[in-house]
């Protein structure tokens, strides 16, 4: 794609007019059009800069530098890479620290990274081809055989999971991650109720032979990363909403195995960064 055809489908992709972004970016609208005509060509700093106006996710921002014959900025490091230890404790640490609460740490795609030993209880009884790497947490949480049967309030479940990759996709128009929502979208069926009436309010009810589990989720990103992958990297825990999901979950912590790790792992991620944000 050619720098001024990715630069305006990028801006349109967020409703942005070129006024708007000129003003970001600390330009004029002028050049704006005129880099997305062809008419200029920008500087690698103005690239820099629009990418930044237009908060692009690393990938993207490389992407645009490419296309206006730029080297890329931002590297992709293998999270198994001896230079990215730390990130590696930081993850394994903020992992145990939610033992006994299931807790994931998904890629780009929903791929599963890695998992702490807590997260076992989401996989009992899935069918073994699921949890076979790649597993994707998106797949697993609504595909016939994975965890569907054992969710109370699937339908309002579902539809949570389905919202939340439709946003992923709002930001990273990719071309997996589509035909995952479209494979999902199959296991749901059609929606019934009015788009955005559930919110974002939706716990997982799920069963157990030790009794029903009632389960909230939250989202941690890496806030300052410098390195593709890790920027891509998200961390989903699932914390008890009430005190008898809290002790069940306590009680299969006491009954596991000293030496029980991760049930299940995707392939190593990459990359490098600097902090975590909760959202």
């Amino acid at each position: 794609m050619s720098f001024p055809q990715a630069l305006r489908e990028r801006r349109r992709h967020r409703r942005l007019s070129q006024l708007e972004l000129a003003l970001r970016a600390g330009t004029t609208q002028r050049h704006v059009s005129f880099l997305e005509s062809g008419r200029s060509e920008p500087g690698r700093a103005m690239v820099v800069r629009l990418a930044e106006s237009l908060e692009l996710p690393l990938r993207e921002r490389n992407d645009l530098l490419t296309s206006a014959g730029y080297a890329p900025v931002y590297p992709r490091t293998s999270l198994d890479d001896p230079a990215l230890s730390a990130v590696r404790t930081a993850i394994e640490h903020v992992l145990d620290a939610h033992d006994p609460y299931p807790a994931i740490v998904v890629d780009r795609h929903g791929d599963l990274v890695t998992a702490n030993a807590a997260f076992d209880v989401l996989t009992e009884g899935m069918a073994p081809e699921l949890l076979e790497p790649p597993v994707n947490a998106y797949r697993i949480a609504l595909h016939p055989d994975g965890l569907a049967p054992r969710v109370a309030n699937f339908a309002d479940w579902a539809r949570h999971v389905l919202d939340g990759l439709r946003n992923v996709l709002d930001r990273d128009p990719d071309e997996r991650l589509a035909a995952l929502h479209a494979e999902l979208t199959g296991y749901v069926g059609p929606r019934t109720g009015p788009p955005g009436a559930l919110g974002f309010a939706v716990p997982l009810q799920l069963r157990t032979p030790d009794g029903e589990l009632r389960l909230m989720t939250t989202m941690t990103t890496f806030a300052t990363a410098t390195d593709v992958t890790v920027a891509e990297l998200r961390l989903e825990a699932f914390l008890p909403v009430d005190e008898a999901t809290a002790a069940l979950l306590a009680k299969r912590a006491a009954a596991r195995p000293p030496t029980a790790g991760p049930p299940t792992a995707g392939p190593p991620a990459a990359g490098a960064s600097a902090g975590v944000r909760d959202r």
